[in-house]
Order: structure tokens, then C-alpha cells, then sequence
């Protein structure tokens, strides 16, 4: 028993004023205080065991949350650090893809030339040049490296070492051939170029394609488009491919349009690709205007269709319209 009541207890005991059955009643009264400090005295040392308890584990969780926090902190400065290089990448590759392009483009007596490009964000590789012979002939590429950002570029550069080492003067086969063979003798590995290349002269047009798409011609005397498809492998792809070569003739007012794979393969908010057939019918209704117009119009349409979706492939289109 508490040791307060029990002294109260004694006191009552030993008064003889006090008769049994009050004494009793007293004792039973001390008694159920007695349990009712012991239930208390429980309840307070359990108490004070659970907030050791808890004032233990805040402390561990804190300390664990700190670590935790620490370990973010450290995970998103990696983070950071990574997204900083490839932005460098990035934005190294636009430039060296940028570099390999022509500062200007041919002005010719007889020949209306415009072209587009827009660089996706991880840089797609495209690629265009043109060559101007003493006789007048112009000799025009388009190409699509595999692959984005650096690795396409690395591609590009080899592409356009090729093309300005004075091996376009070559005819289109023997050019095709060399390139081909010496980007396959290199082992790039999965690391290719689709290709196409046009030499026009006075009204004739002779070309060949590695892997690009169809080249449209819009005639001015039936108004239609011509969809000419040339297939052939893409540059360094394999060995001693045998690339063919068509010659076809152009006239006054007729129009040539050469482009990668961007814009066909454009897609909108419902994953739906522009799609040939599309880039045909928008040329031929535009076709009979200036290489400007047609660009501008081209542009517009794929703006329209992707709808303020970021394209994920460069996108390149060449007009040249016949004067």
C-alpha cells in the first residue's frame, strides 16, 4: 500500500473512538485508493516510457529524413550535372550540324532554289550542300543521318567531307559507290546516312537515293505530282551496293522537291504521321507559287498539324522551281 495511506491506516487502527465497522469502511476506502494510485502510477510510467519511445524514434526519423534529404540533394545535383552535359551535347551537336550546312545557297539563271530546316531538340542529322560545275551543272544533296545529338554529327561531318573533297564531281554511281564504301570501311556500326543527290543541267535531271524518301516532281503543263521512288540503301549500310541512277527531263515552271523523313513522319496529338500522301497533296496545291511560298506553306502546314507538339526529327525540305 501507498505508504501515505498507510499511515492514515494506523492512525485509524489504533483510535479507539473509531468502532469496527467504521473502521471497515475506511480500510475499504484506503484500499480502493490504494489501487486507484498504483493504476495511476502504471499509467504514468507507461506514459512516460512511450514518449522515450517516441522522443527515440523522432529522433531516428529525423535523422533518417536527414540522410534522405541528403541523398536527394546529392541524386539531383548528379542530375543536374548530367542534364547540364547533354544540353552541352546538344547544343554542340546543333552547332557542328549547323557548320556543315552552306552559307548560302546557288543562285542560278535558270533556277529558283529555297530550303527549310528545323532541327529537333536532340538534333536529328539532317543535311544538305550543293556543288556548282564550271559548266553550270548543279549538283544538290540532302541526307539523314541514324541516330541524334553527337553521334548523327559525327556522320554529317564525314558526309560533308566527302561531298566537298571534290568526290560530287564524280558521276552519281562512283560518288555513291566511294562514299558508301569507305563509310562501311570505317565499321560505324549501326551509324548510317540516307542520301540523295540530283545533278541538274540545262533540263535534265539525273539521280540516285540511299534510304531517302521518294523524290516529287510537280509538272506545270498536266498540274500533277510525280512521286519518283528510287530505293537503295543507306550510305556505309553495306558493301558494294548496287545504286542505280534515273535521268529524267524538267521544263519551265515545273517544280522539284526534295525532303528527309520529318515531315512525313510528323505526328500529331493523336500519334497520326503527316504521311506521304499528305506532303504530296499540300505540294501540288502550293507548287505553281515561289520556292518561298511553297516553303512557307509546307511549314505552315506541318505548324498546323503538330499543334504545338515539338517535332522528334529534324525537319528538311529543298524546292527548285524551273524558271
Amino acid at each position: 500500500m501507498n505508504q501515505n495511506l498507510q499511515n492514515i491506516l494506523n492512525i485509524i487502527q489504533q483510535n479507539e473512538k473509531i468502532n469496527e465497522d467504521e473502521k471497515n469502511t475506511l480500510l475499504k476506502f484506503l484500499q480502493d485508493a490504494d489501487k486507484e494510485l498504483m493504476i495511476t502510477a502504471f499509467k504514468l510510467e507507461r506514459t512516460e516510457k512511450v514518449k522515450k519511445t517516441t522522443a527515440i524514434l523522432l529522433e531516428e526519423t529525423i535523422e533518417e529524413l536527414e540522410q534522405k534529404r541528403r541523398a536527394v540533394e546529392v541524386q539531383a545535383k548528379i542530375i543536374q550535372l548530367e542534364h547540364d552535359r547533354k544540353t552541352k551535347e546538344l547544343e554542340d551537336a546543333r552547332l557542328l550540324q549547323l557548320s556543315m550546312l552552306p552559307k548560302e545557297l546557288p543562285k542560278l539563271p535558270h533556277l529558283d532554289i529555297t530550303v527549310y530546316m528545323k532541327t529537333a531538340t536532340e538534333v536529328g542529322g539532317d543535311y544538305y550542300d550543293f556543288h556548282i560545275a564550271l559548266d553550270g551543272t548543279l549538283t544538290f544533296a540532302i541526307g539523314d543521318a541514324t541516330g541524334h545529338g553527337m553521334k548523327a554529327g559525327i556522320i554529317v561531318s564525314m558526309v560533308k567531307a566527302l561531298f566537298s573533297s571534290g568526290e560530287s564531281m564524280l558521276d552519281i554511281k562512283t560518288f555513291f559507290r566511294q562514299s558508301n564504301n569507305t563509310l562501311k570501311g570505317i565499321e560505324l556500326g549501326k551509324l548510317m546516312m540516307a542520301f540523295m543527290m540530283i545533278k541538274i543541267k540545262s533540263n535534265k535531271i539525273e539521280f540516285a537515293n540511299a534510304g531517302m524518301p521518294p523524290l516529287f516532281i510537280f509538272r506545270k503543263k498536266s498540274k500533277v505530282v510525280e512521286e519518283i521512288i528510287l530505293n537503295g540503301m543507306p550510305l556505309g549500310a553495306m558493301k558494294n551496293f548496287p545504286y542505280e541512277t534515273k535521268e529524267l527531263e524538267i521544263f519551265s515552271g515545273d517544280t522539284i522537291l526534295l525532303l528527309s523523313d520529318g515531315l512525313p513522319e510528323l505526328k500529331n496529338g493523336k500519334n497520326e504521321q503527316y504521311d506521304y500522301e499528305r506532303v504530296k497533296s499540300e505540294f501540288n496545291s502550293v507548287a505553281e507559287k515561289s520556292p518561298n511560298q511553297v516553303v512557307e506553306y509546307l511549314n505552315n502546314s506541318a505548324t498546323e498539324w503538330m499543334n504545338g507538339i515539338e517535332p522528334d526529327d529534324d525537319i528538311t525540305f529543298v524546292v527548285i522551281k524551273v524558271k
